[in-house]
């Protein structure tokens, strides 16, 4: 069955009522393209749209975002190399996180910690979750030297264990989008209790991201918000917020200035804000 390609992100990003303050991150976004320059995976797993680097810098212009974080999408497998032209650029304050495995050699890890990168992320599926945890304590060797963290994209609510292995692992890590935990489950559900428990832990940090990834109640997502606030609670210095341009592979794509406009619901206080959209990313990311 062949895949259907993937909408392209709102152009017309409206300007948000909430001002960002000065230094504010967008800690999860991915750029892609153009195909000619950067190919996808023979099987690519969803076709992406063309989203380069001038596309997502008008979208922080608008919204008033000063930093921000690339993350290398699953598409282009483990072939950093469209993400590493624009940390290259230095046409914006961007740090990276990559894809790797065993095929990536020390020298690519030394070429990618020069440019920027910060950590490596993993997609835990039901089919490969055995496989990618116990690849961890290998994985956490071969990052050691650059002091890089981890970053999963996983379902907490189907996973069982996963607050007591991560919070076992000798490095800092990263939980995509609340964990994928269903807002309709609310705060108290088992997967957002296990990442409570994980972040109780003290090393882990948490993406409050991608909210139509986890609500179907666009735009103001109020189901989300329970979410963030636990979280919050948990971890007030280990909160991230992104935006997930451009959206990949995702059933609605929102405009960006509406998400910006839902931070205030999410994090009403203002000290609490600024260490969640400023103060942490540049602790994490090196900013």
């Amino acid at each position: 069955m062949a895949l259907a390609p993937n909408p392209q992100p709102d152009p017309d990003t409206r300007k948000p009522a909430y001002r960002l303050p000065a230094g504010a991150c967008d800690c999860h976004a991915h750029i892609f393209g153009p195909r000619d320059k950067y190919p996808l995976l023979a099987e690519p797993g969803y076709l992406p749209a063309d989203a380069p680097e001038p596309a997502y810098l008008k979208m922080l212009r608008t919204v008033g975002v000063e930093r921000a974080v690339l993350i290398q999408p699953s598409p282009y497998g483990t072939d950093n190399s469209a993400m590493a032209a624009a940390l290259r650029s230095h046409d914006f304050p961007f740090r990276g996180i990559a894809l790797i495995d065993d095929a990536t050699t020390d020298r690519q890890l030394e070429q990618l910690h020069w440019l920027g990168v910060q950590g490596v992320r993993l997609h835990v599926m039901p089919d490969n979750a055995e496989a990618v945890l116990a690849s961890l304590p290998r994985l956490v060797q071969r990052i050691r030297p650059y002091g890089w963290h981890l970053q999963f994209y996983l379902n907490a609510e189907r996973m069982p264990e996963i607050d007591r292995t991560l919070a076992d692992l000798p490095c800092k890590v990263v939980i995509d989008h609340f964990g994928l935990v269903p807002a309709s489950a609310g705060a108290r559900s088992k997967g957002l209790q296990r990442l409570v428990r994980l972040a109780r832990a003290g090393n882990a940090w948490f993406k409050l991201s991608a909210p139509y990834r986890v609500s179907e109640l666009a735009p103001r997502y109020p189901d989300v918000a329970p979410l963030a606030h636990a979280l919050l609670e948990a971890a007030p210095d280990r909160c991230l917020w992104g935006t997930d341009w451009p959206h990949p592979n995702s059933k609605f794509i929102p405009n960006d200035g509406d998400l910006v406009d839902l931070i205030p619901d999410w994090i009403p206080d203002l000290a609490l804000r600024r260490r969640v959209l400023v103060e942490n990313p540049a602790q994490l990311y090196g900013f």
